[in-house]
């Protein structure tokens, strides 16, 4: 499966960004597919995870309520709408993937991510 993640850039608090993250190569039927942010000088954390085949969801408490994940079939595409982003929110978020089958796991350690897209930035503004 790869990955590209696009939609990251600068924008001021209170503001939106929609990231996006397609994959090729496969369909992602069976699929885990969630958001990391690394921040600088910090480690990167998971943010929101989507289980493709049954569409539950799982958050940070410091992005729910502001960070929406969803996918979109049709386009083997999966999505993180930022609404009320703040100046702690500016890094470099990251889209991954690992097959879970039937589980309903949606698993928020990074090592467990087989496959990864390359980045964008995110920068707010105060």
């Amino acid at each position: 499966v790869q990955l590209q993640a696009s939609g990251g850039g600068l924008v001021q608090a209170g503001g939106s960004l929609r990231l996006s993250c397609a994959a090729s190569g496969r369909t992602l039927s069976g699929y885990v597919v969630s958001w990391f942010r690394q921040a600088p000088g910090r480690e990167r954390e998971f943010l929101a995870g989507l289980r493709w085949s049954g569409g539950n969801t799982y958050y940070i408490d410091s992005v729910k309520g502001r960070f929406t994940i969803s996918g979109d079939n049709g386009k083997n595409t999966v999505y993180l709408q930022m609404n009320g982003l703040k100046p702690e929110d500016t890094g470099v978020y990251y889209c991954a993937t690992l097959y879970r089958g039937f589980s309903s796991t949606i698993d928020n350690e990074e090592h467990r991510y087989k496959y990864w897209g390359q980045g964008t930035q995110v920068t707010v503004s105060s």
